[in-house]
């Protein structure tokens, strides 16, 4: 099935649904709407950020798509080739172009392998090149993310926080993929280490053109790195448009209420918006219409009635608000 469109990568109403399961029959008397209609696009060399508040689904989106998580529904084009309906040599060669980066650099790599043989499992599992053309690899991947070609033999416990990190990045490198899923890849470790990993992150894109989805909370670091970005609120994409415009004028409330929450010094960026209520709805029992109307002032009656869309706004931004 084809899709028309030029973005590397296409989501479309993505959701991932969790059941609730209770009694001896374990019947199923719920569900956790963890990403309830995801749709976004991706360009080839863009970061996109995905930001929101934690338990919002950007972790779950992101883990959806490169397959560690079986999606509930939607759609996923690879230049314009629906992936899951392409056979399986192409949902084979998908995998191979869609790596991702954990947040924890330790429980991430396999403590008793050396580092070695953790970047080069990829490339043993998908028959890249022979014996030799794979152990060269590794050595030009660990010198290329900042470590000694000597450390190939070393154990992870061996390496620092930072170091892990690389080592990470390293293995989401070694398929030469087109787009890595960043899962939060610097919130576990020091800034001055986060800016380097930031920095290698930009280099490597700036040189191999491949696409990042940053998923981060750190709205600070998603200014640095991304190239537009996407607000998600209880499993919905409220806001999305480029970086600077959703940094300096942001118009969903929501957006509003996070850029709120980080420290300025300059008073232009100090955003008034402050929430009606301080309690995030479950995601088991969403409220009806908005999601967010329960902690915005500026809530109608439709906003009970009626979700509002992602609308396309003249200013390259989308988004979903009935009062905006």
């Amino acid at each position: 099935m084809q899709h028309d469109g030029s973005a590397l990568l296409q989501v479309r109403d993505l959701k991932v649904h969790f059941p609730i399961r209770q009694g001896v029959l374990q019947r199923q008397v719920g569900a956790v709407r963890a990403v309830d209609g995801v749709g976004f696009e991706l360009a080839r060399g863009e970061t996109l950020g995905l930001v929101g508040e934690s338990g919002c689904g950007k972790s779950t989106t992101g883990l959806a798509l490169v397959g560690l998580i079986e999606p509930t529904a939607g759609q996923v084009f690879c230049e314009g080739v629906d992936v899951a309906r392409a056979g399986r040599a192409a949902a084979l060669r998908f995998r191979r172009r869609l790596q991702i980066v954990f947040q924890d650099p330790f429980s991430s790599l396999n403590p008793r392998q050396r580092i070695r043989t953790i970047l080069r499992a990829p490339l043993d599992i998908h028959d890249v090149g022979d014996p030799s053309s794979r152990d060269e690899r590794v050595i030009a991947m660990i010198e290329r993310v900042g470590l000694r070609a000597d450390q190939a033999e070393h154990f992870p416990h061996q390496f620092s926080g930072g170091q892990r990190q690389r080592i990470g990045i390293a293995r989401a490198l070694m398929l030469e993929p087109d787009v890595i899923v960043c899962d939060e890849p610097v919130s576990a470790l020091d800034v001055s280490v986060q800016a380097q990993i930031l920095n290698l992150l930009a280099d490597l894109r700036s040189e191999l053109g491949v696409s990042l989805l940053f998923i981060s909370h750190d709205l600070g670091v998603v200014e640095h790195i991304a190239d537009r970005v996407a607000v998600m609120y209880l499993g919905k994409i409220v806001e999305t448009g480029p970086r600077d415009t959703i940094f300096s004028s942001p118009r969903h409330p929501y957006t509003e209420l996070l850029l709120n929450s980080v420290p300025s010094l300059d008073p232009r960026r100090r955003h008034k918006f402050q929430a009606s209520s301080i309690e995030v709805p479950s995601a088991t029992s969403k409220p009806s219409g908005c999601a967010f109307r329960t902690r915005c002032p500026l809530a109608t009656a439709e906003c009970a009635s009626t979700e509002p869309p992602l609308s396309p706004r003249d200013d390259g931004r989308a988004l979903a608000c009935h009062n905006r």
